[in-house]
């Protein structure tokens, strides 16, 4: 019998840290198909949860990108239980949720997928999944690869060619990207689900050290790079919007909120409004999943009401390109 992994406690070591797991699919998309698997319209297919910052990167590129037309999207149910991501969709569901149901396969849940051509597979069952229709198999369930792939596989198609990893400015991504990453896209994992108060002590403070330096960052830079956007700043934002409204509160991060980020807060704010962002972004089911599908978090599975927000307001960001230029 076929044992799923799809809940975080399988990833909790004996010292009550949460480690989280290498991504098993990492095939590539080129834009001559000498991986495999070449740029084509209508090949191939997301499968993404709303609630999930990591595949929300990859809703984000598509949409940069100009791909909404190319690549084909289904949305998981935010209930996530004891067998994994639920692709259940009513109509309910999706007006809450934005769910679409498994559109492709009619699928119950998103396991059958990574059970398709890998019925011996042990890994978790994540998202994203980047999968191609034509050779029916995962290419890809590694969130920072993917957005790499929308990057550039597709310029030919589209003609889009913003670049959100250049040449120039690959080495500062990077080292950004690392700070990122360990502190804040996964120290908030780390601190709430700590099953020690020692370990959750030291990451909730790793945590909050790594806000400070990032705040540092945003006071002398308009984005954390310089004067451009790039990935490193998608790579945080998707972590930032999620802070108060969950992270602050059920993953105990609460030494401070977002909010209280002068720099942080505004940044936060400008990525929000760039075009078509708005639109990746669905809060009901983000705190709809969190709070009802960690269940040793929030054994009742109530979802706090929180604090409104205006997303809209006046963020004073470009002040920081013109200084910058002086």
């Amino acid at each position: 019998m076929t044992t799923l992994k799809s809940s975080w406690n399988t990833s909790i070591n004996k010292g009550g840290e949460y480690k989280r797991k290498d991504s098993q699919f990492r095939d590539v998309i080129t834009a001559d198909g000498s991986s495999g698997f070449k740029a084509e319209v209508g090949r191939y297919h997301l499968y993404v949860s709303h609630a999930c910052p990591w595949a929300h990167r990859t809703l984000i590129f598509r949409q940069l990108k100009g791909l909404e037309n190319i690549i084909s999207v289904s949305v998981v149910h935010p209930d996530m239980h004891n067998k994994g991501w639920s692709l259940e969709h009513d109509d309910e569901s999706a007006k809450l949720y934005g769910t679409t149901g498994d559109e492709l396969y009619g699928s119950a849940f998103l396991s059958a997928r990574y059970f398709d051509k890998a019925p011996d597979y042990r890994g978790n069952i994540t998202v994203p999944v980047l999968w191609d229709k034509q050779e029916q198999v995962i290419v890809n369930n590694e969130s920072s690869e993917i957005i790499r792939m929308f990057n550039t596989a597709f310029n030919d198609i589209t003609g889009n060619v913003d670049d959100y990893y250049p040449e120039t400015l690959r080495s500062d991504i990077d080292a950004v990207n690392e700070l990122v990453y360990q502190g804040i896209n996964n120290g908030v994992y780390k601190t709430g689900f700590a099953t020690s108060q020692e370990v959750y002590e030291e990451n909730v403070n790793k945590l909050f050290l790594a806000l400070d330096e990032v705040e540092t960052i945003l006071a002398n830079k308009r984005y954390l790079t310089g004067n451009t956007i790039t990935e490193a700043d998608w790579r945080l934002w998707t972590t930032l919007i999620r802070f108060d409204s969950v992270y602050h509160t059920h993953f105990k991060c609460n030494v401070r909120l977002i909010e209280s980020y002068h720099h942080i807060y505004n940044y936060m704010l400008e990525l929000y409004q760039v075009p078509g962002i708005a639109s990746t972004v669905h809060n009901a089911h983000i705190k709809r999943h969190y709070y009802a599908s960690h269940l040793t978090l929030n054994p009742f599975a109530i979802v706090p009401l929180g604090h409104s927000q205006d997303w809209f307001a006046a963020h004073n960001r470009a002040v920081m390109s013109s200084e910058l230029m002086t």
